[in-house]
């Protein structure tokens, strides 16, 4: 039961990037260890900041760039990236900042358009 737990979590983080494939196995390997009880959760966050990439924070201004960019009001953002019209606002006045979820997926749709998610 608990193992199934601990999946569900590392399911709802958003995936990072390995500085490389050196990084890459170490950090599979840690996460085995992890799974297995053989190492605590706080040298897990250990290894996920030696190996992984941060996510790249989105500013406000981002937000209006990639929206305009894309060519949609906000409403229609909104509904693409599957939040409220509202938080879309907040994120462009800079009220409220995209969790790391968020600004993937805001990464995604600069790098890709809006089309990856129809």
């Amino acid at each position: 039961m608990r193992f199934a737990k601990m999946r569900k979590k590392n399911r709802a983080t958003a995936p990072r990037r390995s500085k490389g494939d050196a990084f890459e196995a170490i950090h599979s390997a840690a996460q085995g260890l992890h799974r297995a009880g053989a190492i605590s959760k706080a040298t897990m966050r250990e290894y996920d900041e030696l190996c992984l990439e941060p996510v790249k924070e989105v500013t406000a201004k981002d937000v209006v760039r990639i929206r305009l960019r894309v060519k949609v009001s906000q409403n229609l953002f909104a509904h693409y990236l599957n939040t409220s019209p509202s938080t879309v606002q907040k994120w462009e006045t800079g009220a409220k900042k995209p969790g790391a979820i968020a600004a993937k997926l805001l990464r995604v749709v600069e790098k890709h358009g809006l089309d990856v998610l129809a």
